[in-house]
Parts: C-alpha cells; structure tokens; sequence
C-alpha cells in the first residue's frame, strides 16, 4: 500500500473537520438541551451489544445494515449499533423499568454496512428522542411537535411533513387471508404506485370487490389534509380500524397545524410497514432528495425484551441537518497569547479563559500562522500591563 493509499477512508465513511465539527457539536448541545426542557432524559447506549437484543423486533432492513463481530470473551455474536431506537427499548424494558411514560433522547454515532441511498454516509450521527408507555394519540402530537421544532432549531425552512399510518394498509387485509408472499407483493406494488400493476394483481388475487376496490383507491390517497375527506368516501364500510386510522390523522394534522408547515399526507405511502404499528411521518425540505428525518409508532419492539409498552419517537441525521439548516454561526476566534515564562502573563490567560474566552498560547520559537490558529487578537504587554490588541 502507497503512502497516500493509507490516508484513504473506506467508501461511505467520512470525517467532520474542525469548521463543520463545532457546528455540528453546537447544534448537538442545542437540541439536547431541547429534548431536556420537554422532560426528555438523555442517554447513552453502547457501540455494540450482543445481536440478540440489538436486533430483537427491528426487521430485516436493519438486519442487513448491521456490521458483525465475535466476542473475544464470550465467544458470542455481538452488532455494531447501526440504529439506537432498539437499545432504548431495551433500556425501557429492561434497565429503567419505569411505571409511567418514559422519555428518552440520545446522540451518537451508528454504522452501516451500505450507504441507504447514493453518496449518504455510512457513519452518520444519529440523534433524536423515544417515547415509551404512553398509547393515547397525544404522544405522537407531541412527537411530531418535537420533531417540527428540532428542524426549527437546525435552521431548517420550508419543511413538507409527510404523514401516513400504517393501520390502513393493514386494518384493510386484516381478512383478506392473503400470505405473506403476497402481502409483499401487494406492498410493493403501493410503493410504487404502479396503478395499472396493481389493478391487474388484484383482478388476480383479490376476489372480494369490496376490498379490491380499497386497495386500488389507495395509490390516488395523497394530498393535503383535505384528501381524508376523499378518504373517508372511497374507503367507506372498511373495517373500522381503517376508519380510525384516517380520524387518528385528521386529528393530528389539526393539531400540528398552527406550527405552519406544510402537511402532505399519502394513505399508500407505508415507511417502516413491517416495523411500525400506527402514524407514522417524515420532514423534507426542497431540493434534498430524501427525509431529513423521519418517525413513528412502533408498540412491538419491546416484546423481545420481556416488556412490550406502547412506543413513538424519531430520529434525525445531525449532519444531514447541518447540511441543509441556515445556521449563521462563525467560527469562534481567539486570543493568542506569545511564548512566555511571565506569570502574571499566565494569570491573565487563566482570567481570560474563566469568562470564556478561547486562549491559544504558543510555544517557544513556533512558527506563528494566526489564520490557521483562528486568532484575531493578541495578548501583549504595554507599560507593564497586559492587554488584548487587534491583529490588523
């Protein structure tokens, strides 16, 4: 291997450089402190765990995303995290045990053993908060209210909410008696909104033409809010989950109303379908080509754990979001401060950086370069006194 092929990063791994990285922490402790004041509490699961429980209830996406090595203790499989949602579910169920709802938020970097889409990162950081024990339809309001706020907070604009719920989809086949096989096929048919598809696929599988005639409305089902009225007419006699599902979105596309984005909800689209069990939604914003973040219920992930509790949340990519914010933040600019044995020069340095000032002290015979030390300023003594001048 050639000297400059040692300082290549494998495809899809990337590092964040000193100007990106203090915005990137910045807007970490920003959103922490957000998840904080909403009673969120932070915490911090392990890089890896035995896959057992790190990929207990998370479906096959996950499972093929998951990096494997062997314990050299135990001798057992272990994953490298390549999603946090399922180890705070283990934390819910297993480590915190709490009674009541419980509110968890986290920050921290995953793994994945392929990029999800052309040029993603397989390292991203991944932040974002879970909601576990709480089953009432105002838990995803204030979700989604959360999730709203942190693109706020990141800068983000003109966000389109996407908002779906996966109980339409399947309160309809929940008598169809269709196998799994085919279930699978009907559901990627909707994917992609092949209409011509999907007719002839249910003219050969479906013979209730009630239920066909469901299906085949689905693909049309997008829009805006208004599009629940259309809804709840070409779905009308479905079973009454499917009914519920369609109030359940009303409801919370009213409630998220005033937070002035625009609401964009599409009964075919099913993100997550074989791991989510309710409303599920996602924020995108002109011009980026996939969700900035996305959520949702997901009421069985805990079973696995012994302690299966109603639960809801989102996540977030923190560069991605710093990528698309319109964050206005400079890099923070210092005080250099020559090479000296002056202690009244070192006491001075020490106030300086009690009141949070950023203090470059150089070293003896340094070749001083102030751009790249990120200083505007010099400590210098003048009639015996120091005092800070502008570098001109």
């Amino acid at each position: 291997m050639s000297n400059v092929d040692r300082w290549l990063l494998p495809d899809g791994v990337d590092e964040v450089l000193p100007e990106q990285a203090q915005v990137v922490e910045h807007l970490r402790r920003q959103l922490l402190d957000l998840y904080h004041i909403w009673g969120y509490d932070l915490v911090i699961p392990p890089m890896v765990e035995f896959t057992e429980s790190l990929l207990s209830g998370s479906g096959l996406d996950l499972d093929l995303m998951t990096f494997r090595i062997t314990d050299q203790l135990s001798g057992r499989l272990m994953g490298i995290r390549a999603d946090i949602t399922p180890q705070t579910a283990r934390m819910d169920a297993h480590s915190l045990r709490r009674q009541g709802p419980s509110r968890l938020c986290y920050a921290g970097t995953v793994l994945h053993t392929r990029p999800r889409g052309p040029l993603e990162s397989r390292t991203p950081i991944s932040i974002g908060v879970e909601l576990f024990g709480e089953a009432a339809l105002s838990a995803d309001i204030e979700v989604i209210e959360l999730f709203l706020l942190t693109l706020k907070a990141s800068g983000v604009n003109q966000v389109h909410l996407d908002l779906g719920h996966v109980d339409i989809f399947r309160g309809l086949l929940a008598e169809s008696n269709l196998s799994e096989a085919s279930e699978s096929q009907l559901f990627e048919l909707l994917q992609r909104k092949a209409s011509a598809e999907l007719r002839d696929w249910i003219n050969l599988n479906i013979s209730d033409p009630k239920l066909g005639g469901w299906l085949n409305a689905l693909p049309k089902l997008a829009g805006s809010i208004e599009v629940l009225i259309a809804a709840k007419k070409a779905l009308k006699g479905a079973p009454i989950a499917v009914i519920q599902a369609i109030n359940e979105l009303g409801k919370t596309a009213d409630a998220i109303a005033k937070a002035g984005v625009s609401i964009h909800i599409d009964l075919g689209e099913l993100p997550g379908y074989h791991y989510h069990t309710g409303i599920v939604f996602a924020g995108y914003v002109q011009g980026y080509g996939k969700a900035l973040g996305n959520g949702g219920r997901y009421d069985h992930v805990g079973e696995a754990f012994g302690r299966a509790r109603p639960a809801t949340g989102f996540a977030f990519d923190l560069k991605s979001l710093v990528s698309q914010g319109l964050r206005s933040e400079s890099i923070v600019v210092g005080i250099f401060v020559p090479y000296t044995s002056d202690a009244a020069c070192h006491h001075q340095v020490a106030v300086l950086r009690s009141q949070g000032n950023r203090v470059v002290q150089g070293f003896q015979d340094q070749i001083v370069d102030l751009v790249e030390l990120k200083c505007d300023r010099q400590l210098i003594k003048v009639d015996g006194q120091y005092v800070i001048k502008d570098i001109t």
